[in-house]
């Protein structure tokens, strides 16, 4: 996934604040749910794990912001040891509460 646009009806959004939909560049929506949001070299990640996968993996996109939360757009990040990094972030501060294997 590269862009993706943030799709969440706003009565949702009040009832689900955990979750989100957004759009691939395919055209295709994927819920997730939002594990947590890290901070990590001035820059922030959102660790998502999507509902349609039967692996518990975790997609991690970082969040591009101009200041109002509902223009976030959340990008795919290519640096596969960035990702690591952030993930090792996560783990860090989860541990105990999330089973990592």
């Amino acid at each position: 996934m590269s862009d993706i646009e943030k799709e969440l009806p706003e009565e949702e959004a009040e009832e689900n604040e955990n979750y989100i939909t957004l759009t691939d560049d395919n055209g295709e929506d994927i819920s997730f749910e939002v594990l947590d949001t890290v901070e990590y070299k001035d820059r922030l990640f959102a660790v998502l794990l999507p509902f349609d996968e039967e692996e518990d993996e975790v997609v991690i996109l970082e969040i591009i912001s101009d200041g109002d939360p509902e223009n976030d757009d959340f990008v795919s990040v290519d640096d596969d040891a960035l990702l690591g990094e952030v993930y090792e972030v996560f783990k860090k501060q989860y541990e105990g509460d999330y089973d990592f294997e």
